[in-house]
């Protein structure tokens, strides 16, 4: 009989190296790499490889409202050749030259929209930079919560195998007479494994996380890191009709919509502008020697005639086009307000179930599991006792971190909404305890 528990307790062994290695490697993360959230989202804005892509994208933006406002470039033009002149009992020859400068001008107002169109191209350009960075910073809080929940559920699951380790090595060195024994020591096998399966888990969880903060925050994939002991505080949120004001007038992508909006409306006037013709006006100068020198000194206009194209298609292009961004601009409007709700919904619902927690509810149940432990070797407590109560502190840890997790990302998602800072989670580092 104790050979077959010395073999089912090496199994369980096994089972578990994968995610001792992981379990050693945050352990050394923690006492290397120990930073706030604060910190990680400071160093992402700082050093982000994709900031880089959005800075370009408005300096280009910024070339082109240059270009813009820029006249045409004057057209120069030249010819040369052979003059003859034959007439009764006469005839010359002379060369014949000429040379004229155009300066092309634009129907007046052209120019103008071309630059309110380029000023709206910086305009897009500088709020999706500006989006990006809100997005970057929400995910980076978000990401660096998530990697110290894992690592604080890690931690928990690891408390409860380690329980049952002991305890089953414990038990393996006794022989079972009985039924009753036989079927407390399955129990606890059965408990070892479930509780090592979710330290394993919470351990893969926590290199998910860390690679993608690693890779926001430009440093090495397998750079490790741990985050500080971190406290979430959560205030109550304003009205709702506060949060749709704010939401119609800072939303990132509603102020986006609205420019686009406003270009398409200046597009529509410039292609109602592009009916006229532009005008080329310059000086003219001509010399011919056959006989005689003729110089001639004049001034030139040319400009196309609008015959057979008054520019109707564009017309009717841009139109159709400024009438696909109105729509745009109402349907995205609508679609945020209902986002902006179920937000506040969500928040609002974790924040009071939050609220209704003791302070110290995660040491409350950790103590429990551990009497729990203590009294079950001394025989005081049962087997079903034993094992609720270590499954209910894994659960209850969990529970607590995920909710937390959730008002956090509520919260997050509704400072995107409404487009700037409302300060609805305070995050708290505090110094670990020996």
């Amino acid at each position: 009989m104790k050979r077959c528990l010395l073999g089912k307790w090496m199994g369980l062994a096994m089972l578990g190296g994968a995610a001792l290695k992981v379990w050693a490697a945050e352990g050394s993360a923690t006492n290397t790499n120990l930073v706030t959230i604060d910190a990680l989202v400071v160093e992402a804005l700082q050093n982000n490889p994709e900031l880089t892509f959005y800075q370009a994208e408005v300096a280009a933006a910024k070339a082109g409202l240059k270009t813009a406002g820029q006249w045409a470039n004057p057209e120069i033009a030249a010819s040369a050749g052979q003059k003859t002149l034959r007439g009764p009992g006469f005839s010359a020859e002379g060369m014949a030259w000429s040379a004229s400068v155009a300066q092309p001008f634009e129907w007046p107002g052209r120019i103008g929209l071309r630059k309110a169109i380029a000023n709206r191209d910086v305009e897009l350009a500088e709020l999706g930079f500006e989006r990006f960075k809100a997005a970057l910073a929400s995910r980076m809080r978000i990401l660096a919560y998530t990697l110290f929940a894992v690592q604080k559920k890690a931690v928990a699951a690891r408390e409860v195998a380690d329980r049952f380790r002991a305890l089953r090595e414990v038990l393996v060195q006794r022989d079972p007479a009985g039924l009753t024994p036989l079927l407390e020591f399955r129990i606890i096998e059965a408990g070892e494994l479930i509780s090592q399966r979710a330290a394993t888990q919470a351990a893969l969880t926590t290199q998910t996380a860390l690679l993608e903060l690693n890779q926001l925050r430009g440093r090495a994939l397998g750079l490790p890191l741990s985050v500080a002991q971190t406290n979430l505080s959560f205030r109550a949120v304003e009205a709702a009709e506060t949060l749709l004001t704010l939401a119609r007038t800072n939303n990132f992508e509603l102020r986006l919509r609205a420019a686009e909006l406003a270009q398409q409306g200046f597009r529509v006037a410039l292609a109602r502008n592009e009916r006229f013709p532009a005008l080329s006006i310059g000086p003219s100068y001509s010399v011919e020697k056959a006989g005689d020198r003729e110089r001639i000194i004049g001034v030139g206009i040319s400009l196309p005639f609008p015959l057979w194209n008054r520019n109707q298609g564009n017309i009717q292009a841009a139109q159709a086009r400024q009438a696909q961004a109105e729509t745009s601009y109402l349907v995205v409007q609508r679609e945020i307000e209902r986002k902006v709700l179920e937000a506040t919904l969500t928040y609002e619902t974790k924040r009071r179930e939050i609220a209704g927690w003791r302070p110290d509810a995660v040491q409350h149940f950790k103590d429990a599991a551990e009497l729990a432990d203590r009294h079950y070797r001394l025989g005081a407590v049962p087997i079903s006792t034993y094992v609720e109560l270590q499954k209910q502190y894994l659960e209850a840890v969990e529970s607590l971190l995920d909710t937390k997790k959730e008002a956090l990302e509520s919260a997050a998602q509704l400072e995107l909404l409404v487009g700037s800072p409302l300060s609805l989670v305070m995050a708290t580092a505090k110094e670990e305890k020996p």
